[in-house]
């Protein structure tokens, strides 16, 4: 059942790898076919005449930043819940989780008024801030996880050695965490470099889409170029695919030991 998954999963990218190699006319006769060649002409027509290169710097840009951004406040964050006692800890924690249960694109009114007041209306640094902020909710909820379930010895001895806070967190819980932050930059990186939403809604000059927006342009109102779109998907997939890659091992382990507890 796995491999029949898997065929059907993967069917789809085959055919959009080998529809790169084609050309448009090939793809109108047989939109199902293996290319003549292995030309490269769709892929530097697509990266240079296109602009796929902006969209990709633009994509890159965005989702770095907003992961950096949102893992930077999730990891404290959690940290802090997860070790320290005060009062109002568990109200506080409710308050992150509850926005699980709100989905952020209910809220697009709201947050585009607010941009408008700001000025982050067709800017990346706001597509940044607002997907840092709605990823915050579900990376505390797993980092925490993760926290309770790891002794408190090592985070002891440090202390007893006189290491303050700020030397606890980045020297034992931070390297503690690294399982868990691999699943949320995962979990965070994927739907943020493909939404199609926001920057949609929240950004107007073309040479400020993401990929997923500048993909579109690709349909004309008389023609598609169906090889260059093709050789822009791959491209958009390279990133998606290397960070799985280099990233399973971690995610495997993350998840069995946060979500278990």
């Amino acid at each position: 059942m796995l491999w029949i998954y898997a065929a059907i999963a993967f069917g789809p990218l085959v055919l959009v790898a080998l529809g790169s190699f084609r050309s448009n006319a090939d793809i109108l006769q047989r939109p199902v076919g293996l290319p003549d060649s292995l030309d490269l002409g769709n892929y530097l027509r697509a990266w240079e005449t296109a602009s796929v290169s902006t969209y990709f710097t633009n994509s890159i840009l965005v989702t770095v930043g907003a992961v950096a951004l949102c893992v930077a406040v999730s990891a404290t964050a959690a940290y802090a819940l997860s070790r320290w006692r005060f009062p109002g800890r568990a109200l506080l924690a409710a308050f992150f989780l509850s926005g699980l249960m709100i989905p952020a694109k209910l809220g697009l009114l709201p947050v585009f008024y607010m941009f408008q007041s700001m000025g982050l209306i067709d800017t990346r640094l706001g597509l940044i801030l607002l997907y840092a902020a709605s990823g915050v909710p579900f990376s505390i909820f797993v980092i925490m996880g993760f926290m309770r379930g790891l002794p408190t010895e090592l985070e002891e001895a440090a202390r007893l050695d006189g290491a303050g806070e700020g030397r606890l967190f980045v020297s034992v819980a931070l390297p503690l965490m690294r399982p868990a932050l691999a699943v949320v930059t995962v979990f965070q990186f994927a739907p943020t470099w493909n939404d199609f939403f926001y920057p949609l809604v929240l950004l107007r000059s073309s040479d400020r889409y993401t990929i997923p927006v500048g993909l579109t342009r690709f349909f004309g109102e008389f023609a598609t170029d169906r090889a260059a779109l093709f050789a822009g998907l791959v491209i958009a997939l390279v990133p998606l695919a290397l960070i799985f890659a280099f990233a399973t091992r971690q995610i495997i382990s993350g998840l069995t030991a946060g979500m278990s507890r």
